[in-house]
């Protein structure tokens, strides 16, 4: 029989790509977007009878609809869609029977990049038992939206991963967005991090289809980061005073895959270097 995911925010970067990688795969897929696009039904999801009208049976839901950023946004925005997404987008899915949630989280819920004061990082690598700092209320509202899916799941008995991403990136916008920053001090703030468009696609289709027990937090990114100087050297300037828990050989990344590898079989397999 085949399978049916439901996407929010298909109209978008990470969205279209988790789309096809689900269509990919042999699933049936509602894709809806406040945005009108090809194959993407226009919806506003804030409207809560809107989404219990759009969100029906299915067997997976792929929650990214949100404002990604807080910078550019008036902050009472920020929180209240992305905080009126979530709710309306658990509340169809309860009373559809949908029994599997997989939501777009960020790494920000560490308090990076957007954080008006400093953050401290623990350790490097960083992966899911690093303490979250959110301070904007971008990281605000991915810290919440994780522990309304937590409750979601207590609640319900049913499963859900939340997969914390760096910065998405295409062959197409890297060299525009990331080639301006990364030679910048504040590129430190990001972690040198990234994470190609493709490959978070795949780990959507990949958590959905995973026997994941409960709610699961993780971390996924590109095996190197985005910067043209080797790791070491990075945080010998930036942060010399971290811990290094592994070896960080080359340009080895600072988010750890592990636990995606362990839960979901994630591994990256696309690179800047490839472009």
């Amino acid at each position: 029989m085949t399978k049916h995911a439901i996407v929010t925010g298909a109209a978008g970067l990470l969205g279209s790509h988790v789309t096809s990688a689900f269509r990919s795969r042999g699933y049936t897929v509602t894709a809806l977007d406040v945005t009108g696009a090809p194959g993407v039904e226009q919806i506003d999801l804030t409207k809560l009878d809107a989404a219990m009208g759009a969100i029906g049976p299915a067997d997976c839901m792929a929650h990214i609809a949100s404002l990604p950023r807080p910078v550019g946004y008036a902050a009472e925005d920020v929180f209240r869609i992305n905080m009126t997404l979530m709710f309306n987008v658990l509340t169809a899915m309860e009373r559809s029977g949908i029994k599997k949630m997989v939501f777009a989280s960020s790494f920000s819920v560490l308090g990076l990049p957007f954080a008006p004061r400093p953050v401290e990082i623990g350790y490097f690598p960083v992966d899911e038992h690093h303490p979250q700092a959110p301070q904007d209320v971008y990281a605000v509202t991915k810290w919440l939206g994780e522990e309304m899916v937590e409750a979601w799941t207590r609640r319900t008995g049913h499963s859900a991963a939340s997969i914390r991403m760096p910065w998405i990136q295409t062959a197409k916008s890297f060299p525009e967005q990331v080639g301006p920053r990364r030679d910048r001090e504040e590129a430190g703030l990001d972690l040198w991090a990234y994470i190609d468009a493709r490959d978070a696609g795949r780990a959507f289709v990949q958590a959905a289809e995973a026997d994941i027990a409960g709610h699961e937090r993780f971390f996924i990114s590109a095996a190197d980061t985005y910067s043209e100087r080797e790791t070491a050297s990075l945080l010998d300037e930036t942060y010399p005073a971290v811990e290094r828990r592994t070896p960080l050989p080359g340009h080895t990344a600072l988010l750890s895959n592990d636990r995606a590898a362990e839960l979901i079989s994630f591994a990256p397999e696309y690179g800047w270097r490839d472009y």
